[in-house]
């Protein structure tokens, strides 16, 4: 029995070493966000629909993908050019920066976001009620309806890769899609 427990204890420990890192910074997060600031506006509120909001994103979000950026899993050449050299730290400290700002809502059209809101319900399960994201899923709730609508294709083309939204997206029209992104744009 004694043995068992040391094997135990010695199991969890090697699992355990080398894991822990130090606590994220938002002050050293918030000092290297310059650099994403030309592209995703001042504090991660983006003044271009070409670029996401990343301000008030889940952090757990924010380090999942800046991490498929830096190890190419996801694939946008800016991004992994910015990301390639971020360590670990560097990024929890990013996303925990961007995590603690405030997001300023893109909005949408008023009337399509309409249309879009019995579709809604569909994404509720994954990004948290009223899109305000979940752990690795990510806020849509006030990112802008064009952004959006363009990931949303991508998913249906295969060019942005994950299972569950490729296969929501192929169930979508071309109009679901601008109708849905819209809506998500329309919440605060």
């Amino acid at each position: 029995m004694r043995l068992k427990k040391r094997v135990q204890a010695l199991f969890l420990g090697l699992c355990f070493s080398g894991v822990v890192s130090a606590a994220p910074d938002i002050a050293v997060g918030k000092e290297k966000a310059g650099m994403c600031f030309s592209c995703h506006g001042v504090d991660g509120n983006s003044k271009n629909s070409n670029f996401p909001i990343l301000a008030g994103q889940k952090p757990a979000y924010l380090v999942n993908q800046l991490r498929a950026f830096r190890d190419g899993t996801r694939e946008n050449a800016m991004m992994q050019n910015m990301a390639a050299n971020l360590t670990d730290q560097e990024i929890n400290n990013l996303a925990a920066f961007f995590a603690s700002v405030k997001s300023k809502s893109a909005g949408g059209d008023s009337e399509l976001a309409e249309k879009g809101k019995s579709k809604a319900p569909m994404c509720f399960g994954c990004h948290g009620d009223k899109a305000i994201g979940m752990g690795l899923t990510p806020k849509l709730a006030g990112q802008y309806p064009a952004y959006l609508q363009r990931q949303l294709q991508a998913f249906k083309e295969g060019t942005r890769k994950n299972g569950p939204m490729s296969g929501i997206a192929k169930m979508l029209s071309d109009e679901d899609m601008k109708a849905v992104a819209e809506y998500m744009g329309s919440l605060k």
